[in-house]
């Protein structure tokens, strides 16, 4: 039988492993450990507590924090007495805050820290209580401002007797979250999603993609109020009885890995992207020999991966696709350079999941030439979320993998994915005409453009508001423009521009790291942006990365110019969603001024040669 609800799917867990260890987390540099059985206590207290305090079936209570137990000890406290969770990213200043809250009508906001519960007072927000996790020493609590120690001990001594009642009676349809679009093209809208749309994602993504066991160990350094690090890095775990370690930041991240060592995870793009260009920086450094043998055993690796995509069921199963010659090198491989590889990222890495935004098809290629299988998914929040994903067999980079069992898809006449089924979400909280415009009849509209291939794997070619129609006529898909530009390991965020226009122009965001690096090494002593930007050789260099990763396209779709942004982009500062993606609108507002300025330059029929600007 299959859950009603996720607190059920949770209790059958609990009911299973007791005594296993739920969650790790670090306080002052020692890792500390819950078990099943505490954390279904927790969550018995916290409910309780939440009831004494009033919070009743349907009410919305927020949560404002970094991923850590308590999140998820509050996430389904709420769950199990019928009251709506509404995650909000950390990093959100005080007036993004407060649109959330007044948007879904919450009622408490449940914090990290001081930090976060300064937002909600200098948000002006009118709330029923704040309940903050980590309180300052100087902390003094209230009434209608206390702890979630005080929660928890108020609900211990007032434990609901009909509790497991309460979320037994609870169904699929039920209303279990309002998370907010990120908003990269405009101001974000509340999708409700239900216990059914979560629990049918996590039902068909154990059937579809790499098996979870309960030996596995997760590191989990994505925000859980992202809907994929919530599904995919907390319930679908957590329904298995996946041991879940959060890091501390995505900073301490590698050293978090070799701490950790975990056997499967889920990132975005970036990391993948980070951890390539890191790989690639020490081969180039390296000797011509070490050069040469890590080329052969990637091209080992390649040709096994192409063997797997060719390869029977049976003889994957069996495990004897490999000829004889081809394991020997393998091995060899595996020894001298695949390994090496591995231990960077704890050394038992079985498998990993990539959402949140598109992989670019040579790093996926690498990683599973490397013995890294990266299972490449794609969704919405308003799919919760996933709705294709890689299989473990037969996984095809460049795709972003097959449709979940439970789920249709079809491409409308201009390209259009549509999408139905028991993940899509019931709407978008208090907009009507928003919810309608999002559906075809019973068909999401999801906003991307895409197409399937001859064996059915979905491959995403763009967002259908970002095609570019130039005044040629020419159409031009920014997406894949942007991922090879994106490769270049001195390239962390790039943006194509030129609608209406004759020719497009690039906008990049240099890694900075990797440039100041490459700098020094060749006698340019720098510290500042603009001083770095101003060096000819680093301009040269740029200029030649962009012209190498976008070589295999079309002469319409490369970039005439390069606009170089001088200084860095952050969620804080505005640029980056908290997912790390670019908020399309507010970069090109940012830099309108220098994209008028390169368009209205006089090219004198030259713009065939590639041209680069600092934007200070």
């Amino acid at each position: 039988m299959k859950p009603n609800n996720l607190v059920e799917m949770l209790a059958r867990t609990v009911g299973r492993f007791p005594e296993k260890t739920a969650f790790l987390w670090k306080e002052n540099g020692v890792y500390q450990k819950m078990t099943y059985g505490t954390f279904w206590e927790k969550i018995r207290r916290a409910a309780s507590g939440f009831r004494r305090l009033g919070i009743q079936a349907d009410d919305k209570v927020a949560i404002l924090s970094n991923s850590n137990p308590m999140w998820g000890i509050t996430d389904f406290a709420l769950a199990s007495i019928g009251a709506v969770s509404v995650p909000v990213y950390p990093t959100l200043p005080p007036n993004q805050v407060r649109h959330i809250l007044e948007n879904a009508d919450v009622r408490a906001v449940v914090a990290e820290n001081g930090v976060q519960r300064q937002k909600i007072l200098d948000s002006q927000a009118k709330v029923d209580f704040i309940i903050t996790m980590y309180p300052d020493s100087d902390f003094h609590p209230s009434v209608n401002d206390l702890t979630f120690e005080q929660l928890e001990a108020i609900g211990n001594e007032n434990l609901l007797a009909d509790w497991e009642n309460l979320w037994r009676e609870i169904g699929r349809d039920r209303l279990a979250t309002i998370i907010h679009t990120s908003g990269t093209t405009g101001r974000p809208l509340g999708v409700m999603l239900t216990h059914g749309n979560f629990l049918s994602n996590i039902e068909a993504v154990n059937f579809w993609l790499i098996e979870i066991t309960p030996d596995d160990l997760a590191l989990s350094y994505l925000p859980l109020s992202h809907v994929f690090e919530r599904m995919a890095g907390h319930y679908t775990l957590l329904s298995v009885g996946v041991t879940i370690a959060y890091a501390e930041g995505i900073d301490k991240l590698p050293e978090n890995l070799k701490e950790v060592r975990p056997t499967i995870m889920t990132s975005v793009p970036r990391f993948f992207e980070k951890v390539y260009a890191k790989v690639m920086d020490e081969i180039e450094r390296g000797s011509p020999i070490k050069k040469k043998v890590f080329q052969w055993a990637v091209n080992v690796g390649k040709q096994r991966y192409e063997l797997y995509l060719q390869a029977r069921t049976d003889q994957l199963v069996l495990g004897d696709m490999m000829p004889k010659s081809l394991k020997r090198k393998w091995k060899i491989a595996d020894r001298l350079i695949y390994q090496k590889v591995k231990r960077e990222l704890g050394g038992r890495i079985r498998g990993m999941v990539s959402g949140g935004g598109t992989l670019n098809r040579n790093i996926a290629e690498f990683f599973w030439a490397i013995d890294l299988p990266i299972l490449e998914g794609y969704g919405l929040t308003e799919t919760a979320p996933v709705i294709s994903t890689n299989p473990m067999v037969r996984a095809k980079a460049g795709t972003v993998g097959k449709v979940l069992p439970n789920l249709e898809v079809k491409i409308a006449p201009d390209g259009e994915i549509l999408v139905r089924g028991p993940s899509v979400m019931k709407g978008y909280y208090k907009n009507e005409q928003a919810t309608a415009e999002a559906f075809d009849g019973d068909w999401l509209k999801t906003g991307d453009l895409g197409e399937l291939d001859e064996d059915g794997y979905l491959r995403i070619i763009d967002r259908k508001k970002r095609i570019l129609v130039l005044s040629t006529g020419k159409n031009v898909a920014p997406q894949p423009v942007e991922n090879a530009m994106n490769e270049s390991r001195y390239i962390e965020y790039s943006l194509l521009v030129g609608d209406r226009r004759k020719y497009v122009i690039a906008l990049i965001k240099p890694d900075y790291e990797e440039l100041f690096s490459w700098a020094k090494n060749n006698g340019i002593e720098e510290e500042t942006y603009d001083g770095l930007l101003r060096h000819e050789a680093v301009q040269q260099l740029l200029k030649g990365e962009v012209e190498r990763q976008t070589a295999p396209f079309a002469d319409f779709e490369k970039p005439k110019k390069l606009i170089v942004a001088a200084g860095e982009w952050s969620v804080e500062s505005g640029e980056l969603t908290p997912k790390l993606s670019i908020r399309l609108n507010v970069v090109e507002q940012k830099y309108r001024s220098w994209i008028e300025r390169a368009y209205a330059e006089e090219d004198g029929g030259k713009e065939k040669q590639l041209k680069i600007v600092t934007a200070s």
